[in-house]
C-alpha cells in the first residue's frame, strides 16, 4: 500500500506541474504521460485490492460456516435508515 500512496503523490505533483502558468507544452505533455501511466498502475492495484476484499467477505466464518455480516457496510441515508450495502464508485 505504501507504494500505492506514493505514487498518488507522484500523481498530485504532476497535476500541480501540469497547472503552472511558467511550464513549456513539452514538460506538460511529459508531465501528462506521466501521469497516465501512474494512474493506469494505481487502477490496476486498486483492482487487485478489490478482488482480495470481495474474496474476503464472500468466504464463510471458518467457526460458523456463515457468510459475514454486512451490516457494518451499509450506507446510512439522510433519514438515519440503512439502505443497501455500500459499492465502489469507481469509473
Amino acid at each position: 500500500m505504501n507504494n500505492f500512496e506514493q505514487n498518488l503523490s507522484k500523481l498530485e505533483k504532476l497535476t500541480l506541474d501540469i497547472k503552472r502558468a511558467d511550464i513549456s507544452l513539452e514538460d506538460a505533455l511529459l508531465d501528462f504521460e506521466q501521469g497516465i501511466q501512474l494512474a493506469r498502475g494505481m487502477e490496476k492495484e486498486l483492482d487487485k485490492i478489490e478482488g482480495k476484499i470481495q474474496l474476503l467477505m464472500n468466504q464463510p466464518d471458518s467457526s460458523t460456516g456463515e457468510a459475514p455480516e454486512l451490516g457494518l457496510f451499509s450506507a446510512v441515508d439522510q433519514s438515519g435508515t440503512e439502505g443497501e450495502p455500500v459499492r465502489g464508485t469507481r469509473q
